[in-house]
């Protein structure tokens, strides 16, 4: 198996969506052999790398978001920006007069349950959570190394290229964030791609109620199918599509809409999708690493070591359906369904 050398010189763990499951992270973070130094995990010859979405839902929100950022400051990982984070910005940002809008991100119902646990935890807390809300500003969109990609939900290589080229780098700014409010904008097109993914709409007339209860008239798109020709073959996201739908053919303009990662490209790695079963990869330079932990399901990990084709063998994991097993008590018991 071919191994990169620059990424191979030093491991890294690539860790899914923790959602304020600390403890849970902890175990995890122990597991793979990372110890408290100066109160700080560390790992003596790893790195660990967070895919994003560190807040909402559950528990222990605060106390993850201070374990990650510690690591990151200290060198011990690097981490992402996930979709939930970005939303955070939005909905904490009051928008710019003439708008129409008082906030980014508005405050209706659905928006203020998904937010609500990483608040109310912080309600004692409001200069931590203002310094968070600066520190998300600090947190790239995307890591690219010569051997290996790590973006929240979808790699769009051109995007990616156009957005470095506009802001020099792999962060956002707050003129950027006020941009992304029009999905329509190359920002918005940009923020939504990257942290949330790709999608089609549904046959005119159609519709999907998810396990969360939303409507949805479009489902997410996988962006590495190789020569899909059904929806079936580009469909990705927990709740399936009705039978008659996952038949239909795909059209030009549908196939013009999709993305292609291919398996010539550096592995990469994402999150975001809800996975469920044992963790393995989407194809052989493609892992999805989320794997549904505020849910009961598993917080993994990709270890990773510079090879070019991404093995099974390398996840890693710990459980969460049963979390009074661990030794917490109230470990990761709070979560919204």
């Amino acid at each position: 198996m071919a191994v990169n050398r620059q990424a191979a010189h030093r491991g890294y763990d690539i860790i899914g969506d923790i959602h304020g499951c600390a403890n849970t992270l902890i175990r995890l973070l122990e597991q793979m052999g990372y110890r408290k130094v100066n109160g700080v995990y560390q790992h003596h010859r790893r790195q660990a790398i967070f895919i994003g979405d560190i807040i909402d839902r559950g528990p222990r929100i605060r106390e993850a978001l201070h374990l990650v950022r510690d690591m990151v400051e200290h060198g011990s990982a690097r981490i992402v920006m996930g979709n939930h984070e970005y939303n955070a910005l939005g909905y904490c940002t009051r928008a710019r007069p003439g708008s129409g809008k008082k906030w980014l991100r508005e405050h209706n119902a659905r928006h203020n349950r998904l937010i609500r646990e990483t608040l109310d935890q912080f309600d004692d807390h409001p200069h931590e959570w203002n310094e968070f809300l600066e520190w998300f500003y600090t947190i790239p969109l995307f890591i690219e190394e010569e051997g290996f990609r790590v973006v929240h939900a979808c790699w769009d290589g051109d995007l990616i290229e156009k957005f470095k080229r506009v802001q020099g780098g792999a962060c956002i700014d707050e003129d950027f964030l006020h941009a992304s409010a029009a999905i329509e904008s190359f920002a918005g097109q940009v923020m939504d791609t990257l942290l949330r993914g790709t999608d089609l709409r549904l046959p005119e007339g159609t519709s999907i109620t998810g396990r969360d209860g939303y409507v949805r008239e479009f489902f997410r798109t996988k962006f590495w199918a190789d020569d899909p020709e059904t929806y079936a073959d580009v469909v990705f996201q927990p709740d399936p599509l009705p039978p008659e739908v996952a038949r239909k053919i795909l059209t030009d303009q549908e196939r013009k809409q999709l993305i292609s990662y291919p398996l010539s490209a550096p592995p990469v790695f994402v999150g975001h999708y809800w996975m469920e079963g044992e963790p393995a990869p989407l194809k052989g330079n493609v892992a999805c690493i989320d794997y549904s932990a505020v849910k009961y399901g598993r917080l993994v990990a990709y270890r990773f070591d510079g090879e070019a084709v991404l093995s099974p063998d390398k996840f890693v994991w710990v459980d969460v359906s049963r979390p009074e097993q661990f030794g917490y008590p109230n470990m990761e018991d709070s979560v919204e369904r």
